[in-house]
């Protein structure tokens, strides 16, 4: 897979590229992941890629025109599955788009910023908009941080057991069951018995138990779904 995207403040979002399992995944050639300044493309010398907005009204509003000129050469160099923008006002990320996007090859992730972009790059280039939460971020750079994450973890081979992320919460709609590790017995709390008892079966129909009961308590409205 490849993942390119497109920021006004490359230097914010390269850190989280750079550690752990993204990381690894990029190491083993899993996944590359390329960031191209916008201002890159500005209109000037002066890096001007943003202007007032017309109608008035604070806030600072992306160009098309550096858009455009990054997406085009993009485009012209390979197919792209989608070309997502970051924004608030979209539809909220969910394990199911993660699941989706983790089976294309390329994808363009636009990062907003200031008070948004052109309403016409939206409707000229974008084919899917995410959201990844009903707050506000000073730009999508975060948001696409979490974006990638989440798909590229889904790549085979990127984590180290394939299954640990079909277990994950919100892959089957419920909430991950509780998970316990050594020492068996800490500040007199215990593990429960079934998961020490070797009965596989047994501990599958504890597990989701516990997953529909967590659900019911934290996030009744998966059940709805």
């Amino acid at each position: 897979m490849r993942i390119d995207i497109i920021t006004v403040s490359p230097e914010l979002i390269r850190s989280p590229f750079e550690f752990s399992i993204i990381k690894r995944a990029i190491d083993k050639n899993l996944v590359e992941v390329f960031f191209h300044d916008l201002r890159t493309y500005a209109l000037n010398n002066y890096g001007k890629i943003d202007d007032y907005q017309y109608g008035g009204g604070a806030g600072m509003v992306l160009m098309i025109e550096p858009i455009d000129s990054c997406i085009s050469k993009l485009k012209s160099e390979r197919n792209y599955d989608e070309i997502i923008y970051m924004t608030p006002d979209a539809p909220t990320l969910n394990q199911q788009t993660a699941n989706t996007l983790s089976l294309h090859t390329n994808i363009i992730i636009l990062c907003g910023h200031y008070k948004g972009v052109d309403q016409r790059v939206r409707e000229l280039f974008i084919t899917k908009e995410i959201s990844i939460g009903d707050y506000v971020l000073s730009g999508g750079e975060l948001g696409a941080a979490v974006l990638c994450d989440t798909i590229i973890r889904l790549i085979p081979g990127v984590l180290g057991d394939e299954t640990s992320a079909l277990t994950d919460s919100f892959q089957d709609n419920l909430l991950s069951p509780p998970v316990y590790t050594r020492p068996s017995e800490y500040k007199k709390k215990k593990v429960p018995k079934v998961l020490l008892s070797g009965n596989f079966p047994k501990i599958e129909a504890w597990r989701t138990e516990q997953a529909i009961k967590r659900t019911k308590k934290i996030r009744p409205d998966l059940l709805e779904d």
